[in-house]
């Protein structure tokens, strides 16, 4: 047996102190980018992202459509893996499928399908427009476009065939897929369209829209690679590896991540070894989770493209009520980040952390940047939000969206956990978080306040974040100045004001 001569703290326990700030600090010189995977010190990583947020692997947060708005501000997604591998291959290909400002039909109908049915898979799926197909299949014959402004059901019936409102192929203006977007939307303002149809061999494979022409603007911190498509990663395990790894490559996978509460195991440097020996430097996959030096060291070693940091810090997670294993965020992160410096000094090799755990206000996510993470991942933060795929109720007058831990007996994840057959204990719960909104507001808030807290320390960039913000330690007296009650003013029926 062996304690360590330490109290195991929160990233609540620390406040920073001010920096000098200069005519240089201000929110447009700010920049929140990170690296994704390991890379030469001195050199630019394989994969960068503007907005150092990645999402959880999780059921409850994780799902395409949550990977497409994340990767649009800047972060990445990681899809679950708690599923069938050729769904969660499905998942990252249709993230794949999203180039930047090229959108895939999610809505394909056939030309006698009823206007009514038109209208509620549109509304069902947020989408202004449908492609018609000969079959209704995806990869059907295009026979033209129908959107809501084509047809009304009070005049037009709920029965009409879509072939009678559509716009029908041959009258459309078209582009090839080699279009690029700036092409696609010369074209759209050329001819006054609202919609671009892109066609490969008689087939839709992306539609380009006039409505997305300043979203093009706005997502200019976008997750893309090299051909333009929208960056996503995926959940893997140490049991399946061996078929799941060849699937999500395949799929188009930007970057893979181990997902276990526990990473310091030899079963994570087999799987990592494994993707090392089949792809080589081609694939990156991130490991964890660790809490100390000695379990950083040993992933780094195995090839880890990344290393999470965090036991039982998340909301969700009930590994330290139920095992006892864990490490206050503060304590383990200061200590892994003294292990990743030192073996970049020692092997010219920089070994990026993620903050997974212990998040619990945007204030702690710029506590972890300062204390040396790279980027920060997020479950509850996201399963809020509109884009995640958990549903939306209503208990006692106030919104929520489910959430539930990938331990609990919902998530039933053996393959994370290990337990076999019937649930013998639960490391995580089942509930509901407060809803909060849409992504997009969210994650530019909390940009914001980051980059506030930077300007304020003196900073423009996270590595002179790291290096140059100085915590101190909160007392117990601190936390109380701090937390005095106060009624808050609530508007006034009659306000007058």
């Amino acid at each position: 047996m062996k304690i360590l001569p330490e109290i195991s703290r929160t990233l609540s326990e620390y406040l920073l102190i001010p920096g000098l700030t200069t005519e240089d600090c201000t929110p447009d010189n700010v920049d929140l980018g990170a690296p994704l995977v390991r890379h030469r010190v001195g050199e630019e990583p394989g994969i960068r992202i503007a907005t150092p947020m990645v999402s959880a692997i999780m059921q409850a947060v994780s799902s395409p459509g949550l990977a497409v708005a994340l990767a649009q501000v800047g972060g990445l997604s990681f899809i679950h893996q708690n599923q069938q591998i050729e769904d969660q291959a499905a998942d990252v290909l249709a993230v794949k499928r999203h180039k930047a400002g090229f959108r895939t039909g999610d809505v394909t109908v056939a030309p006698q399908t009823p206007l009514g049915e038109v209208a509620r898979l549109l509304a069902d799926t947020e989408q202004g427009v449908a492609v018609v197909t000969e079959n209704g299949e995806a990869d059907g014959e295009f026979a033209g476009i129908i959107g809501l402004d084509d047809f009304h059901l009070e005049r037009h019936g709920a029965f009409e065939p879509a072939g009678n409102r559509m716009r029908g192929r041959n009258g459309l203006v078209t582009a090839p897929a080699s279009v690029s977007l700036s092409e696609a939307n010369e074209l759209i303002w050329q001819h006054h369209l609202d919609v671009l149809p892109v066609v490969d061999g008689g087939r839709v494979v992306s539609l380009v829209l006039k409505s997305d022409y300043q979203a093009h603007k706005t997502y200019h911190r976008a997750s893309v690679d090299a051909e333009k498509r929208l960056r996503v990663g995926a959940g893997i395990n140490s049991r399946d590896y061996k078929d799941r790894i060849p699937a999500l490559v395949e799929a188009g996978a930007d970057v893979l991540c181990l997902d276990s509460s526990d990473g310091y195991s030899v079963y994570q440097a087999k799987t990592l070894e494994f993707a090392r020996e089949a792809y080589g430097e081609e694939v990156s996959v991130g490991a964890g989770n660790v809490v100390d030096g000695r379990a950083f060291r040993y992933l780094a070693d195995a090839g880890a493209a990344f290393v999470k940091v965090g036991i039982g810090g998340g909301a969700i997670c009930t590994t330290r009520e139920q095992k006892g294993i864990g490490r206050g965020q503060a304590s383990a992160l200061l200590d892994v980040v003294q292990a990743r410096d030192a073996y970049a000094l020692e092997t010219g090799v920089y070994v990026p952390l993620c903050c997974d755990g212990g998040l619990l206000s945007d204030s702690h996510m710029a506590m972890a940047l300062a204390m040396g993470a790279d980027f920060i991942m997020l479950g509850r933060y996201f399963a809020r939000l509109d884009e995640s795929p958990s549903r939306k109720l209503q208990i006692g007058g106030q919104w929520y969206k489910e959430y539930w831990g990938e331990g609990s007996r919902r998530a039933q994840n053996e393959a994370r956990y290990g337990q076999r057959g019937r649930m013998v204990f639960e490391e995580g719960v089942d509930g509901y978080v407060p809803y909060a909104g849409s992504l997009y507001d969210n994650v530019e808030r909390t940009r914001a306040k980051i980059t506030s807290t930077m300007i304020s320390c003196g900073s423009t960039n996270l590595r002179d974040f790291h290096r140059d913000a100085v915590l101190v330690p909160v007392s117990a007296e601190s936390f109380k100045q701090t937390g005095a009650e106060v009624q808050l003013r609530r508007p006034a029926v009659d306000s007058g004001e």
